[in-house]
C-alpha cells in the first residue's frame, strides 16, 4: 500500500473513536482535501440524543441529504489533482438508519437513500478506528460538546457492535482496524508515524494495527 498514491482514504469509527482528528492529521499530511462531516450543522440533532424514537428520522435524513451533497463530486476525482481524505462512508449511512429508526421509518428511509445516493468511487484505502466502550464514552464526555452528554454508555455499545458487524463484512476496500484506545494521533507524532508505517506494510485487504500494552 502507497499511502501517497491513494486518492480517496475514509476514516470510519464511531463516536469518541478519533476518526475526525485522524482525517484531519492524514489530510494535512499528504495535502489533500478534507471531506468532513458537519454534526454541528444538523438541527435535529440535540434533540436526537435526548428523545431518540422521535427525532431518528429527521436526524437521519438530514445526515444524508448532507453527506451526499459533500461527495457528489467524488466520482470525478482527478489522478493528478489534490487527493481527498474523508471521515465518513457514505455506504455505511444506512447502518444507522437500521439502528435508530422503527421498521416504516427504516422503509423511508430506504426509499430516500437509494434515490439519492450518487455513484461514488471505492476509497483506496478504510482505516477503521475501534476503541472500547468506556473508553468512547469517556472521549465524547471529555470534549465537552453540550448535544452529546446526552448520549449513553448503552447507545454508544450499540453503535459500537453495529460497526464491528458492519466492517467484518466489508470487503470493498482495503481495511486497516486499529485499536485507538492507546493512540493519540494529534499529538503524539510517534503514534502517527506507527499507523503511516502500518499502512505502507499493508499487504492484504485486511490488516490489524494494535499498540499493545505498556
Amino acid at each position: 500500500m502507497e499511502l501517497a498514491k491513494c486518492r480517496y482514504v475514509v476514516v470510519e469509527g464511531p463516536i469518541g473513536a478519533g476518526k475526525t482528528s485522524l482525517a484531519q492529521a492524514l489530510a494535512h499530511y499528504l495535502g489533500a482535501e478534507a471531506l468532513l462531516e458537519a454534526p454541528a450543522e444538523n438541527p435535529f440533532l440535540a434533540r436526537f440524543y435526548e428523545d431518540i424514537p422521535r427525532y431518528a428520522l429527521p436526524t437521519q435524513l438530514n445526515f444524508l441529504f448532507q453527506r451526499v451533497d459533500q461527495i457528489r463530486g467524488l466520482h470525478q476525482l482527478d489522478l493528478f489533482g489534490r487527493a481527498t481524505v474523508a471521515d465518513f462512508l457514505l455506504d455505511k449511512d444506512p447502518l444507522f438508519a437500521r439502528l435508530n429508526l422503527s421498521d416504516d421509518e427504516f422503509a423511508l428511509y430506504d426509499k430516500v437513500y437509494s434515490h439519492l445516493k450518487p455513484q461514488t468511487p471505492t476509497p483506496d484505502l478504510v482505516v477503521y478506528l475501534q476503541a472500547p466502550v468506556a473508553t468512547l464514552i469517556e472521549r465524547v464526555h471529555r470534549r465537552g460538546v453540550a448535544y452529546e452528554r446526552a448520549i449513553t454508555e448503552a447507545y454508544l455499545a450499540r453503535l459500537a457492535d453495529a460497526y464491528s458487524r458492519y466492517f467484518y463484512q466489508y470487503d470493498e476496500a482495503p481495511v486497516l482496524i486499529v485499536n485507538s484506545e492507546r493512540l493519540n494521533f494529534v499529538h503524539d507524532a510517534e503514534h502517527f508515524e506507527l499507523l503511516l508505517s502500518h499502512v505502507e506494510g499493508m499487504r492484504g485487504r485486511r490488516e490489524f494495527f494494535n499498540l499493545g500494552t505498556p
